[in-house]
């Protein structure tokens, strides 16, 4: 350290980070040192020479220190050797609090001494250093604690002469000091508090809002650790001082810390992970609730930056608004987070925002605080309502950058990942439970409506069955949720308006519902049914159901049959089967004498194109209704009934195949129906399920009849076909391609070249299908149709590579070329069985 000082003149002069690296490294060493009692007590024979090589090290550490200030006489020089003192000052060892003090006050004072430069920009770090002192007024040890004043009474009169410096008046240096000093007080051990609080309110002048902010942080910084680390006593008194500078300050200088609320707010966030103590968090809370009762917004607002999900730390932040006085108003906080919770998740820029989670998450926080849930009540339907829409808004939205999962301290286990709809979901819950809605949320429970509302395909059935359950159990707040709902019916976007009607059409069960103008409950229905959302067109018919339960609104809820049907076309399969079991209820209280049958043939045209839905339930269902809604039809039976069951008959042909039992029975049973009513004799093979494989002469006595029965609409059965034959389904691109292959040459005396083209086409892509069975079937079939065209003397396309004869035994010609492997030669068939074998035993 001594050379350190002698080189400090040379030039060029150190850089203000390598002084800071400086400065930390020769602090560390000798601060970290035992005291000179411990090192005396390990050697007695050299005490007196480790006492005196011991204040050799701090006296050239001292110089070293003043060597580097004058090396940079400026505000960064003299921060940069100050910043690495402070954390020793708050030690849990006295020794080392005490070469600290020593050290700052040193330095303070040789700056006194020089003060070669005017600090237009202000003390550096004077909030800080300030602060860290007045900690130390309060150490157990008096010498500390005396120390520390001293060093307050210097820099307090080196900010005294830059002022008088600025007025350009003279002033002499010590007599300002030893003003200063008696100004100040002496030092009181009985009692250092009354020195702090006198420091604090004469320090006023000087403390600017990042002084004041400054000064709070380093009040925290004396509460970590805590008694166990520092001793009872000294933890204890630690405790004290802090309480007593955190309160005088904000109470004195509140109005000065409004501009830094963001950062004071993060820093007592930061501050608290290191507080383990009951009575020391209690302390670095305060600063949270006397700022809120006077600066709610801006605190609260602050607050919502927390981290997410929050924390034990950040909870707490959020239930010290109320549980400690001076309390905010909860009633205007509330409406404050009431507000957050309306906003989007998602900005006009296309951003992230945290906020309206944020909010989500402070409100669950408050509802554990018991005196709040009353004030709640003020504004729960507006609360629910709010945060189902922000259920709505968060599902699939991720906010990187602002959530991130934390392990676990004590098992060091990652946690799962934070998904923010799961969150606000959760609140949802909270607020039902806190409100006595206890049957409600448990009857969601057991019908899996709480994961339903958390998915995008679901969210309006999670959300009715809650609006259901609160119906079902009469809640108390209905009413004002019915009230509320009506305006919010226009207001918002897509996800905000679906949400709002999901609610709204389950209401409509409610008796109020008949003081409300018909315009807000019928007229807005009916306007549902035209919209172009899906999931609309079904809610509305949900709740033109409902309505029509009413005797004076059952007719023209009837009436409006037509309309509710036609706007099922094009709609999702789930939504179809949906809104089809809402509308059976209006089927049944219709008279079928007074029935319209093209209400029943549209409601069958809706249904038959999910009979090839990829989800089996959709399948299911609609094949069931179809067959259903055949019963009801009555003769006489008009064209388009016809045309629309003939329509039926292939498809339920070849869903009968896949395999599956569920589905097959219903179609066996539709079928059945539709036979019944049409007069169809169809083979009795037609109603088996068994495969066609090993019978092929099942799948060419069906299609015969079809054809002699129906010759008008053979070409509208192969072009069905056909597009089963394109299905994702394996079986059903297998049924398909065995269907046509017994078809095609049924249709020899009608059959086009264009359709002929079409099926070779088919056919031809078939035969490279990733199925190998399908593979073969599509090979059978062609080979089928190729002897019918031989032996019945068709007219194939000219130039055709289908064209064959007898001599080449059925083989295709130059097509075989294109084929698989497994597909080539005589014996394609038997080959490509062996291949698939050989494959599945790989």
């Amino acid at each position: 350290m001594e050379t350190l000082t002698q080189l400090s003149h040379t030039q060029p002069i150190l850089g203000v980070r390598e002084r800071a690296e400086l400065v930390n490294a020769c602090v560390r060493s000798v601060f970290s040192l035992p005291s000179v009692q411990a090192m005396q007590e390990r050697d007695e024979a050299k005490a007196e020479d480790i006492q005196t090589l011991y204040h050799q090290t701090l006296d050239a550490l001292q110089t070293l220190l003043n060597a580097l200030f004058i090396e940079d006489p400026t505000p960064a020089g003299l921060k940069s050797i100050l910043e690495p003192l402070g954390p020793w000052m708050n030690s849990g060892k006295a020794h080392e609090r005490a070469r600290a003090v020593n050290s700052n006050v040193s330095v303070l004072n040789h700056t006194l001494l020089t003060l070669p430069f005017f600090m237009s920009s202000g003390f550096p770090a004077l909030g800080l250093l300030l602060g860290r002192l007045i900690l130390r007024i309060g150490d157990p040890d008096e010498e500390i604690g005396r120390e520390a004043l001293d060093g307050i009474t210097i820099l307090y009169t080196i900010l005294e002469l830059q002022k008088r410096a600025r007025d350009k008046e003279e002033t002499n240096k010590k007599e300002l000091y030893e003003s200063n000093k008696r100004f100040l007080g002496p030092y009181n051990p009985v009692s250092p508090c009354q020195n702090i609080l006198r420091v604090i309110a004469e320090f006023g002048d000087f403390l600017g809002p990042q002084q004041v902010k400054d000064l709070l942080l380093a009040a925290l910084e004396g509460l970590k650790g805590g008694s166990e680390a520092r001793g009872k006593d000294s933890g204890e008194m630690m405790q004290l001082a802090s309480e007593v500078t955190l309160s005088s300050v904000l109470e004195w200088y509140r109005h000065r810390a409004l501009e830094v609320i963001p950062e004071i707010m993060q820093g007592i966030y930061m501050q608290l992970s290191h507080i383990q103590e009951p009575r020391a968090r209690e302390v670095a809370l305060l600063p949270v609730s006397l700022l809120a009762s006077s600066f709610m917004t801006e605190v609260v607002v602050a607050l919502l930056m927390c981290p997410l999900p929050l924390d034990s730390n950040g909870a707490e932040m959020w239930r010290q608004l109320i549980l400690r006085k001076p309390s905010c108003d909860v009633r205007d906080l509330l409406d404050l987070l009431l507000t957050s919770l309306k906003e989007k998740p998602v900005t006009k820029k296309g951003r992230a925002s945290i906020v309206p989670l944020a909010a989500a998450s402070g409100l669950c926080e408050l509802l554990s605080v018991n005196s709040c849930v009353c004030r709640v009540r003020r504004i729960y339907p507006q609360l629910l309502l709010a945060l189902l829409i922000q259920v709505h808004y968060h599902i699939g939205l991720n906010l990187p950058g602002r959530v991130a999962p934390r392990k676990d301290a004590k098992t060091n286990a990652q946690p799962p990942a934070f998904v923010p709809v799961h969150w606000v979901v959760k609140v949802v819950k909270t607020l039902l439970l806190k409100m006595g809605c206890s049957y409600e949320a448990a009857s969601l429970e057991d019908q899996g409506g709480w994961e339903l509302m958390g998915q995008a395909e679901n969210h309006h059935r999670g959300v009715s069955l809650l609006a259901r359950a609160m119906v079902h159990y009469s809640c108390q707040e209905l009413c004002r949720i019915l009230y509320l709902l009506i305006p919010l019916l226009e207001r918002g976007d897509e996800k905000h308006k679906i949400t709002a009607t999901a609610f709204f059409v389950e209401l409509l069960q409610m008796e109020q519902v008949r003081r409300i103008p018909e315009e807000y409950s019928l007229g807005r229905m009916v306007e549902g049914l035209s919209h172009h959302d899906p999931v609309m067109k079904v809610l509305s018919i949900r709740g033109l159901v409902i309505l029509a339960r009413r005797a004076e609104k059952t007719a023209k809820v009837q009436a409006l049959l037509p309309s509710m049907v036609k706007g099922l076309k094009n709609v999702d399969g789930v939504l179809v089967v949906e809104a089809v079991h809402n509308l059976k209820t209006i089927f049944k209280g219709q008279d079928r004498k007074l029935m319209d049958s093209s209400v029943y043939v549209e409601m069958l045209q809706v249904l038959l194109p999910h009979f090839s839905d990829s989800r089996e339930d959709v399948r299911l269902s609609c094949i069931h209704i179809y067959g259903k809604v055949v019963q009801k039809l009555r003769p006489p039976r008009t064209q388009a009934m016809e045309e629309q069951l003939i329509n039926t008959l292939v498809p339920l042909l070849l869903i009968m195949q896949e395999g599956n039992t569920k589905v097959g029975q219903k179609c066996v049973k539709t079928l059945f129906r539709c036979s019944c009513f049409m007069t169809w004799e169809l083979p009795k093979k037609a109603y088996s399920r068994k495969h066609w494989d090993n019978q092929p002469q099942v799948v060419a006595k069906i299609c015969k009849y079809l054809v002699n029965t129906h010759r008008e609409n053979a070409f509208n059965f192969l072009g069905q076909s056909l597009e089963y034959a394109k299905n994702s389904r394996a079986s059903l691109r297998k049924s398909s391609v065995m269907f046509i292959g017994s078809l095609v040459p049924c249709m020899e005396s009608i059959m086009t070249e264009d359709w002929l083209n079409e099926v070779k086409g088919a056919l031809e892509n078939l035969r490279h299908d990733p199925e190998a069975s399908v593979c073969i079937c599509a090979a059978q079939a062609q080979d089928h149709i190729l002897a019918s065209c031989w032996r019945n003397s068709w007219p194939l396309p000219r130039g055709d590579s289908w064209m064959c004869d007898p001599a080449t035994t059925h083989r295709w010609s130059p097509s075989c070329e294109n084929l698989p492997t497994s597909h080539q030669r005589r014996s394609w068939i038997l080959q490509a069985l062996n291949s698939w074998k050989m494959s599945l035993k790989q």
